[in-house]
């Protein structure tokens, strides 16, 4: 009997361990499953092997991200990686799924961190999928997709894949470094696909390719399509607006083209891959897989014919020429490579600096060295002048200011290093038609002492008049008296000055050192505040008041916190990592904190031009309409920010015309977010003291049921109408009874068409008015399921979403 148990154990063992191994050859993993760097599994392949997604090797650690499957590690093509620009993982790592999403822990620094998870926070994980596409995905319960990997690309796209909107692919550091590179390629809002450097501004004088769609003011999408054709597709309808592979140049012709290459096949033993590479070209390939494994790669096509054409693929102070038709990069005279190892990142001064004298003086001092058919593309010429060439190289030489001047067609033109963006010009040999560059150099290598550069200018300087001798003496005499005052001011700063910086008390912050929050003493901030004397308002979490530092030369904003949660100094510290952790242009800067016994002060920069209540409901002239959706669309993307974006994810719950302040610019940025919890505890869990304000509440807080990021949601659709029609959702002074809800009355005008008649005297975009009244009403239903999440609020405002008409909002979630 014993045998036949023991048989039917080992039966049952091996019917589950079977299980496990089917359901992960599949590519699909549940919740609880992990992978680590070292110790197997360290990754999930796809259901035909040819992806996977886990940890690969990076510069002494590890990263997370997905990649084609070679016969050999060295042979792995990376796709995409997680968190790109974090510092490499240590080998202690683990990714586990859970319902939040992909949670990674480190035993070494003992942090946690999500690196995937739902677009909505309210919705669960529940499986997670490698496929065969090359995309990574999330699933709920109900097997739909709540992320992927596909929307979130870094510097490729795959079959399959598209590129949305306003966002873009960034090229790696190296072929080995995934982390951001110096380029990247944009999907504008107004329909072009354009590359830019990424050390300048994009603008069209810095752009080096782009389809030019001119005219076309759309949302387009850029998609590479299963049989490797890229296509600019229409965002809204989905149809095919124009094929782009006819602005690349093939690496085959085109009578070539579809025999030898398999750029119009749908063969599922090929992979078609668009990649922004290392040297900032955009550039179309194929991976035709081996019946023996591994992949054979080809280029197909190229944005750019030769990699001198990409600004920007030498760095400062070098210039891009060719070497058997290879693009590399070359030093200017007087400099050296910065890295000798990657020459792509430009090269750094090799001379001593000497004292610039000015005119004749400089000519012991420096030379000029003339460089044929170096020209730069952009640049800052602080002088441009008519002149002869021989001029032009005087004027440099004799001017302290510059460094390096260029002379073409007559004109000279003086710049000061470091130079960008050089190339060299080839196969012009008129000298008079041609650009010729000049670079002044000092004489003395960067090796040479001091002592060595003036004994070699003592001979001049003997040459010169005998007064010279004095001056050098009377200098000496003054250095010298410079430096006792120096020591008397030293004296002077240590019995009386440090004094007083002792009580700022500020560097023994407790957080991590990339942060700038500082910590103040109470003291400080009372003296700071004129014994908080004005007060600039009082909301939820305590009174605001108006201070200065640096003898009143910055204004802060001092808030006293209030009925705080019981926690220690450590507790409220690592609450003040997470909001000091959020910087965005649409969020008001936290600067500092003090923590002294039982007081809790956070110090904010200064909002001068008060709320967006007072703007809306207080002020004589009411701002106009573009003023308006803009201020509207600030305060979506600071929520976005919050909800996803930023590396804790805060819920505000109190978001309210008072909590969004105006910057001396009158750019809207949102306030006292992260402090709900102080207050309140976990976010997550059902509250039994409802917070927030009258009016702007979601009707969950009314119910036993927890709290998400829809709350927020609801709030902001009131705060939507208001900013809209420039008054209260719930005014009892109106004299119509049927206009005392305004939720109320502007859908009713929108059914009726008639939603012009609320914005009477004033010019409008009525498409712009519908939009954002339906997206106003679809934020503030009872359900929180029918509310949209904060990101496909931006889109719809943006108009990059259609909005169909939402359903009536009722009276009781007013």
């Amino acid at each position: 009997m014993a045998a036949v148990w023991s048989l039917l154990i080992l039966l049952s063992s091996f019917f589950v361990a079977r299980g496990v191994e089917d359901k992960h050859s599949s590519g699909t993993i549940g919740l609880g499953y992990s992978l680590s760097p070292l110790t197997p599994p360290t990754s999930l392949a796809s259901p035909s092997g040819r992806f996977a997604f886990g940890f690969y090797s990076q510069d002494n650690g590890f990263s997370i991200g997905v990649w084609l499957e070679g016969n050999r590690k060295t042979d792995n093509k990376v796709v995409w990686t997680a968190n790109r620009d974090d510092p490499p993982l240590h080998a202690t790592a683990t990714l586990t799924l859970n319902e939040k999403g992909l949670l990674l822990s480190s035993r070494v620094s003992g942090e946690n961190k999500v690196i995937a998870y739902p677009n909505d926070s309210a919705v669960s994980v529940f499986s997670a999928s490698m496929l065969d596409s090359g995309n990574f995905v999330l699933y709920n319960k109900v097997n739909h997709t709540i992320w992927e990997s596909f929307e979130h690309p870094t510097d490729t796209l795959l079959g399959g894949q598209a590129l949305l909107p306003s966002h873009e692919l960034i090229s790696s550091s190296s072929e080995n470094d995934h982390s951001s590179g110096r380029f990247h390629l944009s999907m504008q809002l107004d329909g072009n696909l354009v590359l830019y450097p990424l050390d300048v501004d994009d603008d069209p004088t810095t752009a080096y390719w782009a389809t030019a769609i001119d005219g076309v003011n759309r949302s387009l999408r850029l998609f590479l399509n299963s049989t490797g054709f890229l296509q600019l597709i229409n965002n809204t309808d989905s149809s095919i607006y124009l094929e782009i592979n006819s602005k690349f140049y093939p690496e085959v012709s085109y009578n070539d083209h579809n025999e030898n290459t398999t750029t119009t096949s749908s063969n599922d033993s090929i992979v078609h891959s668009a990649s922004l590479d290392v040297d900032g070209n955009f550039q179309l390939y194929t991976h035709q897989f081996e019946p023996s494994g591994g992949f054979r790669i080809s280029r197909v096509l190229r944005a750019l014919e030769d990699s001198c054409k990409v600004k920007g693929f030498c760095g400062t102070n070098s210039y891009c020429t060719f070497n058997d038709d290879r693009a590399y990069c070359a030093c200017l005279p007087g400099t050296d490579f910065i890295d000798p190892q990657r020459n792509t990142l430009g090269c750094k001064r090799n001379y001593s600096e000497a004292h610039c004298k000015g005119g004749k003086d400089n000519i012991p001092l420096y030379n000029i060295t003339p460089l044929q058919n170096i020209v730069w593309t952009t640049g800052i010429f602080y002088s441009e002048e008519l002149m002869s060439m021989s001029a032009c190289s005087q004027t440099c030489l004799e001017d302290c200011s510059c460094e390096a001047a260029q002379f073409s067609d007559g004109v000279c033109r003086k710049q000061k290093l470091p130079l960008w963006h050089l190339l060299r010009q080839h196969g012009a040999n008129d000298e008079s038609s041609t650009s010729t560059a000049f670079l002044k150099m000092g004489i003395r290598s960067l090796e040479a002492d001091d002592g060595a550069v003036l004994d070699e200018l003592k001979p001049h300087i003997e040459r010169k008049d005998p007064t010279l001798k004095i001056l050098l003496l009377t200098f000496s005499l003054v250095a010298c008296s410079c430096a006792l005052l120096a020591i008397s001011g030293v004296f002077i700063f240590k019995f009386r000055v440090l004094r007083y910086k002792r009580l700022l008390e500020i560097g023994n912050l407790g957080l991590t050192g990339e942060l700038t929050l500082a910590s103040f003493s109470y003291n400080v901030l009372k003296r700071a505040t004129n014994g908080f004397k004005e007060e600039l308002g009082k909301g939820s979490f305590g009174a605001v008041y108006k201070g200065s530092l640096n003898r009143g030369r910055n204004l802060i904003a001092v808030k006293r916190l209030e009925k705080l949660v019981e926690e220690g100094e450590r507790e409220f510290q690592a609450e003040m990592r997470a909001i000091g952790r959020a910087h965005h242009k649409n969020l008001v800067r936290l600067l500092g904190y003090c923590a002294e016994d039982s007081k809790r002060v956070l110090v904010y920069e200064y909002m001068g031009n008060g709320s967006l209540a007072d703007l809306l409901f207080k002020s004589r002239q009411r701002p106009d309409w573009d003023e308006r959706t803009r201020i509207a669309l600030d305060v979506a993307r600071g929520i976005l920010y919050l909800h996803e974006e930023c590396e804790t994810p805060i819920i505000h719950c109190d978001i309210k015309p008072q909590n969004i302040l105006m910057d001396d610019y009158w750019r809207a940025k949102i306030s006292d977010f992260g402090l709900a919890k102080l207050l309140m505890g976990d976010h997550t869990r059902t509250f039994t003291v409802v917070r927030g304000t009258r009016g702007y509440m979601a009707p969950e807080w009314h119910k036993n049921v927890p709290i998400s990021a829809k709350a927020d949601i609801y709030s902001y659709g009131i705060v939507l109408l208001e900013t809209v029609f420039c008054r209260r959702n719930l005014d009892t002074t109106v004299s119509n009874p049927e206009e005392i809800i305004l939720s109320i009355l502007v859908y009713k005008c929108l059914v009726e068409k008639k939603l012009d008649k609320l914005v009477l005297g004033e010019e409008v975009d009525k498409k712009s008015l519908e939009r954002m009244v339906m997206v106003a009403l679809w934020c503030i239903q009872d359900e929180p399921a029918l509310r949209p999440s904060i990101k496909t609020v931006v889109m719809m405002l943006e108009g990059i979403t259609d909005i169909c008409i939402p359903p009536c909002p009722t009276a009781s979630s007013i």
